[in-house]
């Protein structure tokens, strides 16, 4: 602002000087011509005028774009807490729903407790009655052995008098056993009784609060790039026992391929796709046959999941770890060309977690197709927006997230889709590419990518 302020200040009294040269020349010489070019140190103040705007334009320039980036990188900030914040949300909803369920089971036990208290209490006062009767008929029948005995000294007791003796002392002897187990019953109902208003206590509380925080998030969002991760309806799976993996689900005989729900140990409730190959049910943590679902996704999106379960779609590197770290699993890819090849190769494979960045070690034992990852080698999983500091170097040109060591190379079944018109090379490499060692580049089609256990038998 300061260099255009300057220039519009030095433009008018270059002008002015101008005229007045030109008027004092008109009149000492008013026969010479007037001369129809500027002088050269008036072009010379303008030019330098015209160079310091320039420069103070450029500055602002960079200026503004610097703010205008830090504004997008807060937004995206901003945006992701946001997320955070609606899965949070999302959680603390299906627990207020499972604590709603447990409430009303407990308000329903509750009422049971009540019935059965009730109950016992008018059988502790029957109770109560006979006892007082039959301690009344015990005083009165010793009173009367009392008075016999004093009368008839020698005389030995009557044997029906004994036997009724005994039997009185027998009843009252039971009578005070079932008054202490009907006590002791009524001591823990009410312990009960008390337990369920405390619970419900503090349900009513903890729904009060979850209602203050869902008035507080109006209508949760996602990041402006993340794609949900369609969780369909599943296929006949009772929920009080949810196997482990598809290879659990097969055993239990279902042998149609469809979504399923699955629970590994110590893992969450999700849906997985169960694709059923000549007897044995395979896990797909990968597909991609049309490109209508965009993979060059962030590390976030990549460790959680996108896409539909019925089409293209990433299962997450999350839960892939938490299936594969229940034995020994297989990998399985499977590709196909555009002219309708089939290929396929198979490892045995070990996934990392978080904290290794997914690291894969991979060891091949099949396929029909030369291998194109390193084998005995950790492979870190890698996207455009997360890359491992002095492992390995993943290009900003490459599409999608993928697993490299020390360089990443022209191997990613996650890069972007290309039809058969993708001619140019660098296209085909940002594309889906399966280099094997023997140089040739596979341009594909369609992908899979499932796991099993090693020994299916483990898993029933």
């Amino acid at each position: 602002m300061y260099t255009i302020k300057l220039f519009l200040f030095i433009v008018p009294l270059v002008i002015s000087s101008r005229i007045d040269q030109d008027s004092s020349s008109f009149d000492s010489v008013s026969s010479e011509p007037t001369s129809r070019f500027a002088m050269l140190d008036d072009v010379k103040i303008l030019a330098n005028g015209l160079l310091q705007l320039g420069h103070g334009l450029k500055d602002f320039v960079h200026k503004t774009k610097g703010q205008i980036n830090d504004i997008f990188q807060k937004l995206n900030t901003f945006d992701q807490s946001f997320y955070d914040l609606s899965l949070q949300t999302n959680e603390i909803k299906e627990e207020e729903k499972e604590l709603r369920r447990t409430t009303f089971k407990l308000q329903v036990k509750n009422e049971e407790v009540k019935n059965m208290s009730l109950e016992l209490n008018s059988k502790l006062e029957s109770l109560v009655k006979e006892k007082i009767l039959l301690q009344q008929k015990v005083r009165y029948l010793d009173d009367q052995l009392t008075n016999l005995i004093k009368n008839q000294p020698e005389i030995q007791e009557h044997l029906e008098i004994t036997s009724l003796k005994t039997f009185v002392e027998q009843q009252d002897n039971s009578i005070k056993d079932l008054l202490q187990i009907v006590e002791e019953q009524y001591r823990q109902l009410n312990q009960q009784h008390s337990q369920i208003k405390e619970i419900e206590n503090q349900l009513r509380r903890t729904g009060i609060q979850e209602s203050t925080e869902n008035s507080l998030i109006v209508k949760p969002r996602a990041p402006r790039t993340t794609p949900s991760l369609h969780l369909n309806e599943t296929n006949n799976v009772e929920h009080n026992d949810i196997p482990a993996d598809c290879t659990i689900i097969y055993n239990r005989g279902e042998h149609t391929s469809g979504i399923y729900s699955i629970k590994p140990r110590k893992s969450k409730i999700f849906n997985v796709y169960c694709d059923i190959k000549s007897g044995s049910s395979w896990t797909l943590i990968q597909h991609r046959i049309d490109g209508s679902q965009n993979f060059n996704e962030t590390w976030e999106n990549y460790k959680y999941g996108f896409g539909n379960l019925d089409g293209e779609f990433w299962l997450g590197l999350e839960k892939i770890y938490s299936i594969a770290k229940q034995s020994n699993y297989i990998l399985r890819i499977e590709l196909e060309d555009w002219k309708d090849n089939k290929h396929y190769i198979e490892y045995s494979f070990h996934l990392g977690d978080h904290e290794t960045n997914y690291t894969l070690h991979l060891v091949e034992i099949a396929g029909n197709v030369p291998n194109a990852l390193p084998e005995h080698k950790d492979l870190m999983f890698s996207t455009w927006n997360h890359r491992t500091k002095g492992h390995f170097n993943y290009p900003e040109s490459n599409s999608g997230g993928w697993w490299c060591h020390d360089v990443c190379g022209e191997n990613n079944l996650n890069g972007k889709y290309n039809k058969p018109k993708a001619k140019t090379k660098p296209e085909r490499r940002r594309g889906i590419c399966w280099k094997s060692q023997n140089g040739r580049l596979y341009s594909i089609k369609s992908t899979k990518m499932l796991i099993r256990p090693t020994d299916s038998e483990n898993s029933k």
